[in-house]
C-alpha cells in the first residue's frame, strides 16, 4: 500500500501569509486575533498552544490598549475604526488578493453613486462581510445563478466575486445580467446604463478543483482533511468525491481507526482544503503508515 499527499493541497498563499505573521508576532509577546485565524480547529488549537488569543467583535469592542491580528480574510472599515478609538496595535495580515479587491469595490463605490455594486459570494462569509463593508453595507450579495432575479437591471450594475467562489458559476452569472438586460432594452441600446464585471476570483484557488479531481481519480481511496467550519473544504471534498466516490472526509488522524479494505498494493491519497496545513495531512499519512506497520 502506498499513502500519499496532495502536492497540490494545503494553505493557499494568503492563509500561508496569516500564519507566518501570527507565529512571528507572538515571539513579541500576548497577540489577539479576531475570529479563527484560519477554519481549521487543529491549526486553531496549535496556535492558541502558543498563546494566540481568539476573540469575537463584542470582545474587540472591550479591548483596550492590545494587540490584534486581522486574519486573512479581511475586514470592513468598522473594524479598523475600533481599532483605533480603543487604541489597539493591528497587526493587518488580510490576503493581497483580498486587500486589492477592497479596494476596487470601495473607488467604484466612491466613483459612481447610486450604482448598484453586486458581489457574488457566500451571505455572512468573513470576506464578504469585509467586501460590503466597503461600501457602507449596500452591496447586494448573491450566492447563485438564481438570485439574479433580485438585480435590478435597469439600472447601472458593478459586479465582483468574493476571491474564492466558481469561476464557471460566476460567468454564468454574467451571460443572465447580459441577457436580462438585453431583453429590457431590446431594439434601445442608446439608453442601457453600465455593466461592468469584474473577475476577481482568486486563480489559485479556483484551480484547486481541478487539481484535486485529478489526483483523486488516481487513488483507490482517498482521506480529505479539512475543518468542519470551512467552506472551502466542503467544496473541494465534494469535487473530490464525485472525481473519486472512495473518499471520506476527516479533520483528524484521531478519527482513523483501522485500514481500508482496499487492495494490498492500493493506493491511498491525502488532501485537503486551503486552510487545511501540511502537518496535518502528513500525521494523517503517518497514521495510516503506522496502521499498515503495526
Amino acid at each position: 500500500m502506498t499513502v500519499s499527499i496532495d502536492p497540490h493541497s494545503g494553505f493557499c498563499f494568503g492563509v500561508t501569509r496569516a500564519i507566518r505573521q501570527a507565529e512571528e508576532e507572538l515571539h513579541k509577546g500576548m497577540l489577539f486575533c479576531l475570529g479563527d485565524i484560519v477554519h481549521n480547529g487543529q491549526e486553531v488549537g496549535r496556535l492558541e498552544r502558543m498563546g494566540l488569543q481568539t476573540i469575537d467583535y463584542d470582545a474587540l469592542r472591550e479591548l483596550r490598549h492590545g494587540r490584534v491580528l486581522l486574519r486573512a480574510h479581511g475586514e470592513p472599515p468598522s473594524t479598523y475604526r475600533i481599532a483605533s478609538d480603543n487604541e489597539l496595535e493591528v497587526i493587518d495580515a488580510t490576503c493581497p488578493v483580498v486587500k486589492r479587491l477592497q479596494e476596487r469595490i470601495r473607488d467604484t463605490y466612491s466613483s459612481h453613486p447610486g450604482a448598484q455594486i453586486v458581489i457574488f459570494g457566500k451571505v455572512g462569509h468573513a470576506e464578504v462581510i469585509g467586501l460590503v463593508g466597503q461600501t457602507r453595507n449596500t452591496a447586494l450579495v448573491i450566492e447563485s445563478l438564481d438570485d439574479v432575479g433580485r438585480i435590478d437591471c435597469s439600472r447601472p450594475v458593478f459586479l465582483f466575486s468574493q476571491t474564492t467562489k466558481s469561476v464557471e458559476t460566476f460567468r454564468q452569472i454574467v451571460g443572465e445580467i447580459t441577457r436580462r438586460r438585453n431583453q429590457i432594452f431590446a431594439g434601445n441600446q442608446a439608453d442601457m446604463p453600465p455593466f461592468e464585471w469584474h473577475d476577481t476570483i482568486c486563480r489559485n484557488v479556483s484551480n484547486r478543483v481541478e487539481e484535486i479531481k485529478a489526483f483523486a481519480r488516481e487513488q483507490d481511496m482517498v482521506f480529505f482533511v479539512g475543518g468542519d467550519k470551512s467552506s472551502n473544504a466542503k467544496v473541494l471534498f465534494a469535487h473530490c468525491r464525485e472525481a473519486n466516490p472512495n473518499t471520506v472526509f476527516l479533520s483528524s488522524p484521531d478519527e482513523i481507526t483501522a485500514l481500508p479494505a482496499i487492495p494490498a498494493d492500493g493506493r491511498i491519497g491525502v488532501c485537503g482544503a486551503t486552510s487545511t496545513p501540511l502537518w496535518l495531512m502528513q500525521a494523517v499519512r503517518d497514521r495510516l503508515l503506522a496502521l499498515q506497520s503495526a
